[in-house]
């Protein structure tokens, strides 16, 4: 649903987003109200040090203060329950309280600083447990305020003030204002938006040089991300919420259906070249791979000896010796991709450690047991923004002109997605390695935006609050289960009412949206704005072999199969889908291919031709 709408602006927090930060600090105010209580009646009366009427006033006030908050948080969080995503009628009364409570922090924050001052001036002879008990309650007052301070800047959107709605009193036809004002409006809108993206990029990367190159990246980088939930009126939660359904919804579509068309042979090899043997040349050359990332990622596979093997040539330098060019650490990259891959020095040809906008590092070296020149090119393992893998090949290709054309490239998606006739072209001398639900394969602008439209969908179908949605998800994740039995079908609801913002806001920018347009189809939209892209190559896929929902202690094996370019059409929700495109995780899971190779390699006899 929308952010809330208060103190004259909007704010990344629904008005059901308060039921965890509310019950977590009604749990310690109560906790804290009942420890004042107790000081309170043990020493009724009996307050005679110095300033023990000024002590006694104090927990008076205090515990009145403490009643009325405590109050006003359970009723924050009662309402905050209340309803549901799509319906949030119940929680109409939350700005107001929400009022109530900011108000309160100012008679809270005079408290806590006649509580410091009292401290410092007038608690001479007072037993230490009534200096104690007042300290603590003059602590956890500031703590509870820096806290709310900082949650209203994880809150704030800088886009609060900058997203225009009919005004309430304006008359309907401005319902149906001409569409040329509309796109003024959305163009508006997403400027503003790519502006605040790229500030936020630029803070990110700060430590980047402020060239011409990182500009047009983190102007290029900002343009995209504003514009993808820009005609959405969904806050983070929204988000958290409608992965942990699709999640759940995509685990039993998977338990129900079939299973995956598998192929024995690369669809597309002339030489029909056995699963067994390609997937031993993936292991081979993914050790290269994996070295190119250096000495961080040869550290952390190796976190008892990774240190102690480096530290020796890691102050060496062979700029002299070898070709070896550009950025930090050198001799400790160098020894990393020796100690990685077995290489000799004289096996090196050239090596480049750049790693800047459309530089990243990569080294030629002589591959004496596959008798080729092999180039391994590595992939992004920082903060530093990738953009431009175009320009990446380019500049390696023109930097020694060591890049060979049409030879056989082994890639975990080093390379981008590409077009239908390019990807299948590169069948030719491309094979990609997939690792289980890895993102980065399906992270094209088409998934994304069908991401998108069936995440709005499941948050839209779903008829439980927020809260009990992630708590369920994070419990899902964590330990596994059922998936929740929530509502996949429109039942009896119509489903033109899915054609409208969550709250039916009469908002130009969301109802000329066209993600909200598509939401009474399960079918994607008629008219693409982007063509749909897929990973380069023939696809050796890897999954996991067993539950989908096991034990997190358990033994992972895998299976490994030729997979058709169209099952990557989808992105699919895991908590693995960032950590499966990790080198060193594809790297092992190859590796435990070869030693349960007999039971890993789907067998022939359950293979099917293409």
């Amino acid at each position: 649903m929308p952010g809330m709408v208060v103190f004259g602006r909007r704010w990344r927090i629904a008005s059901d987003d308060l039921v965890f930060p509310g019950a977590f600090e009604l749990f310690i105010r109560a906790a804290w109200w009942i420890v004042t209580l107790v000081l309170y009646t043990n020493h009724k009366g009996r307050f005679d040090c110095q300033g023990g009427a000024y002590l006694h006033n104090y927990l008076v006030v205090l515990l009145v203060l403490l009643a009325v908050i405590i109050l006003t948080l359970c009723a924050i969080v009662y309402i905050s329950a209340q309803g549901t995503i799509m319906n949030p009628g119940p929680r109409r009364s939350m700005p107001a309280l929400v009022y109530l409570r900011a108000l309160l922090y100012f008679p809270e924050f005079i408290w806590a600083c006649l509580g410091a001052v009292w401290v410092s001036d007038n608690s001479t002879g007072c037993k230490p447990a009534e200096v104690g008990a007042v300290i603590g309650a003059v602590v956890s007052s500031w703590i509870i305020l820096l806290s709310m301070v900082v949650g209203v800047l994880v809150v704030f959107d800088p886009l609060g003030s900058q997203r225009p709605g009919v005004l309430p009193d304006a008359p309907l036809g401005v319902r149906d204002l001409e569409s040329s004002e509309s796109s003024q409006l959305f163009y508006t809108a997403h400027t503003v938006a790519s502006r605040v993206w790229e500030s936020r990029l630029r803070l990110l990367c700060c430590c980047l040089p402020q060239d011409d190159n990182h500009r047009a990246a983190f102007s290029s980088i900002a343009q995209l991300v504003s514009g993808f939930f820009l005609d959405t009126d969904l806050v983070p939660s929204d988000i958290a919420a409608g992965l942990a359904l699709l999640h759940q919804e995509q685990d039993k579509m998977e338990h129900c259906r079939d299973p995956d068309e598998v192929l024995s042979h690369s669809p597309s090899s002339p030489i029909r070249e056995d699963l067994e043997v390609e997937l031993e040349k993936a292991i081979h050359f993914m050790q290269f791979a994996a070295a190119a990332y250096g000495w961080p990622l040869y550290v952390y596979s190796n976190p008892l000896t990774g240190f102690c093997k480096l530290s020796g040539d890691c102050c060496r330098s062979r700029q002299a010796e070898y070709d070896l060019v550009g950025g930090d650490t050198l001799g400790c990259h160098f020894t990393s991709i020796l100690q990685s891959t077995g290489l000799q020095y004289r096996d090196f040809i050239h090596i480049s450690f750049h790693n800047q906008i459309y530089e990243i590092p990569f080294y030629v070296a002589l591959d004496h047991k596959r008798e080729a020149v092999l180039v391994a090119v590595r992939g992004t393992l920082s903060l530093k923004v990738s953009s431009g893998i175009s320009s990446t090949l380019i500049m390696i290709r023109e930097s020694k002109r060591y890049f060979v054309s049409k030879q056989h490239i082994f890639s975990s998606c080093l390379l981008s997605l590409l077009s239908k006739a390019l990807a299948d072209y590169s069948k030719q001398f491309v094979v990609s390695v997939v690792l289980g639900k890895d993102l980065v394969p399906r992270l094209s602008i088409p998934n994304m935006e069908d991401l998108k439209r069936r995440l709005l969908k499941m948050v839209s179908n779903c008829s439980k609050p927020k809260y009990k949605i992630l708590m369920h998800g994070c419990w899902y994740e964590l330990f596994g289960g059922t998936p929740d039995d929530f509502p996949t079908e429109l039942e009896n609801r119509r489903e033109e009412a899915l054609s409208q913002p969550l709250l039916g806001e009469e908002s130009l920018l969301v109802q000329r949206s066209n993600t909200y347009q598509s939401l009474s189809s399960d079918d994607s939209p008629s008219h693409p704005t982007h063509l749909p892209l897929y990973p380069p190559g023939r696809i050796l896929h890897i999954t996991e072999d067993g539950p989908a929902r096991r034990h997190c202690f358990s033994q992972v094996r895998y299976r490994a199969e030729w997979s058709s370019e169209t099952s990557f059409r989808n992105v699919l929700i895991s908590p693995r889908m960032i950590a499966d495109h990790m080198p060193d995780v594809v790297l092992h899971a190859l590796r435990s291919l070869t030693r349960e190779q007999p039971f890993a390699v789907c067998p022939s006899s359950m293979n099917v031709a293409k």
